[in-house]
């Protein structure tokens, strides 16, 4: 089945909600004018809905005509805390802004809502759209598992599929199978030493050497305590020590975001950065405390579905405009708290607009990030369709497996 011709039919609405999304933007877990223009537009379709208590989500379930599994799509809502500098027409003017193409993202799931619901009677098995507040570091989709999306259909889902817009040729899609994007991880460390005055270090134990040295050593770290082939990628982005220029602090401290890409990395990550710290700062008579915070696992796809969506999208658009991703990329994405317990795939959609050389397009989270809102069709469609064909897929193993 295909979807195409219906999702080009609906693409003005679509358009327009992302445009009005867009002009509107919400960040965080509360996004209340966004909640009501999701709602009022999956209104007078026949579904089960449901929102959040700890967030302003909306689950809806759609129950197909024939018996049969779940499947979960995912549309993330919020913006970011940009200033827009894009001068569109429809730009935000209250100080955040759809950088990341999220607004496309809800308009497809609404899309993708509707064409599933127009062959209902066909589908063999249910839908849960997934509408996600808090993508954007506040980690929504934990909070929607919380609340029992998985759930929401009665049964956990077969599979879940996210599918998210970036610049680039426009309409290339790709993905991969295994790791697609990385953990993030929030590393601190801080050195005690003892304070005094700043004419006479020799009376004092001095923790900012101690934590200069550290920050260096860190990044060497990288690359010497991890395989090339499972690389992170550790950033120090914080330096804080005293505030009287005239007085040694008592202790100094860092900050750094650390990117994974494995359950292998991420237990070396742990040991290597205890033994360097306090190594380093006990050479200067000093001590430390290292503090690791996990904050996303990796987002990692089931190879049996991500190949399989590989196939199905090059079906689906022509296998020119469909690749496999050589490596996993280092930002992270909270879909993978949904693909840590349903098997699934999250796959990209390159949409720079076409007055637009994708060579130079401004990235995701740019305030001058811009993307053709014309390819919200075809995310559509590609969700509706891996929806739809994975509950078929199950519908003919379950007719083949029967002894009758």
């Amino acid at each position: 089945m295909t979807f195409m011709d219906d999702a080009r039919v609906l693409l003005p609405e679509l358009v327009a909600l992302r445009r009005d999304l867009h002009a509107h933007p919400e960040t965080g877990l509360e996004l209340p004018r966004t909640q009501h223009a999701v709602l009022q537009a999956l209104s007078g379709l026949d579904l089960e809905i449901t929102t959040g208590t700890r967030t302003t989500s909306v689950t809806a379930v759609l129950r197909g005509g024939r018996p049969g599994p779940a499947v979960l799509l995912r549309g993330d809502m919020d913006a970011l805390p940009v200033v827009e500098e894009t001068g569109l027409a429809f730009a935000s003017t209250n100080g955040a802004m759809h950088a990341c193409g999220h607004d496309l993202h809800t308009a497809a799931l609404v899309g993708a809502a509707r064409l599933l619901h127009a062959h209902r009677e066909e589908l063999p098995g249910d839908v849960i759209f997934m509408f996600q507040p808090g993508e954007e570091g506040n980690k929504g989709a934990s909070v929607m598992i919380d609340e029992g999306v998985l759930d929401a259909a009665g049964a956990r889902p077969i599979a879940a599929y996210a599918g998210h817009v970036a610049p680039g040729e426009p309409g290339r899609v790709f993905t991969r199978p295994g790791p697609i994007l990385a953990g993030s991880n929030r590393l601190h460390i801080t050195v005690h030493g003892r304070g005094g005055h700043a004419s006479s270090p020799q009376w004092a134990l001095d923790p900012v050497p101690a934590l200069t040295e550290i920050a260096t050593a860190l990044h060497t770290m990288t690359t010497r305590r991890f395989d090339p082939t499972d690389p992170i990628v550790l950033t120090v982005t914080q330096l804080r020590a005293g505030d009287a220029i005239n007085a040694i602090p008592s202790q100094a401290s860092l900050g750094a975001t650390v990117r994974t890409l494995s359950a292998r990395s991420l237990e070396i990550l742990r040991e290597e950065t205890k033994r360097l710290a306090e190594g380093i700062a006990a050479a200067h008579g000093c001590t430390a405390t290292v503090d690791l915070e996990v904050l996303y696992p990796v987002t990692m796809n089931d190879p049996q579905e991500a190949r399989a969506t590989l196939d199905q999208l090059a079906e689906l658009f022509g296998p020119d405009r469909v690749s496999q991703a050589p490596a996993a990329a280092m930002g992270s994405e909270d879909f993978s708290f949904v693909l840590a317990e349903v098997p699934g795939c999250y796959f990209y959609l390159l949409t720079s607009p076409a007055d637009i050389d994708p060579a130079t397009a401004e990235a995701n989270h740019s305030p001058r990030a811009q993307f053709d809102d014309a390819y919200i069709a075809d995310l559509a469609d590609a969700l509706a369709d891996l929806a739809y064909t994975r509950l078929e897929r199950a519908s003919q193993e379950s007719d083949g497996g029967d002894p009758q």
